[in-house]
């Protein structure tokens, strides 16, 4: 099987666009754009998030409780920022919660704690269980075809 035709089929279904947040052991706030994002249970309430095993995070997210960030149409920037494209200039608001760090300014917030993880190929799965989740009104940034886009323009 052609790798990039697959990937190309893949990119035909739109997602949201997630940034999942955590503390490090040194006290440091870590994240990663993840677009591989759902939800999985309603009771218990469990979500899944899919990471590459070959991204730094996958490694540094192992049994961590995480945030998923649900990002709003004006947070490009920061999708680009943890996915590895640093944006100059950026300034990256946080708050504190009793789980971790999350992003300000977001659609939506997930926090979680970990719940279990599987091998899935050349990832890794990552559930999570809901603690609390919150939600502002608004449009959410997609992602499709390899681009990012706004709800309004679908």
């Amino acid at each position: 099987m052609d790798v990039r035709e697959l990937r190309n089929c893949f990119g035909r279904f739109a997602t949201g666009v997630t940034v999942v947040t955590w503390n490090g052991d040194d006290g440091e706030r870590y994240g990663i754009t993840v677009n591989s994002f759902t939800s999985v249970s309603l009771d218990p309430p469990l979500i899944l998030v899919s990471i590459d095993r070959k991204a730094k995070a996958c490694s540094a997210l192992k049994g961590r409780p995480f945030i998923i960030n649900i990002l709003s149409k004006d947070q490009e920037e920061l999708a680009r920022q943890f996915a590895g494209r640093p944006q100059n200039g950026l300034d990256i608001e946080w708050e504190e919660t009793e789980i971790g760090p999350k992003l300000k300014n977001t659609l939506a917030t997930i926090e979680c704690t970990s719940w279990k993880e599987y091998e899935a190929g050349d990832h890794i799965l990552f559930l999570g269980k809901v603690c609390h989740s919150s939600y502002e009104t608004g449009e959410g940034l997609i992602f499709y075809q390899g681009k990012f886009l706004q709800t309004s323009e679908v």
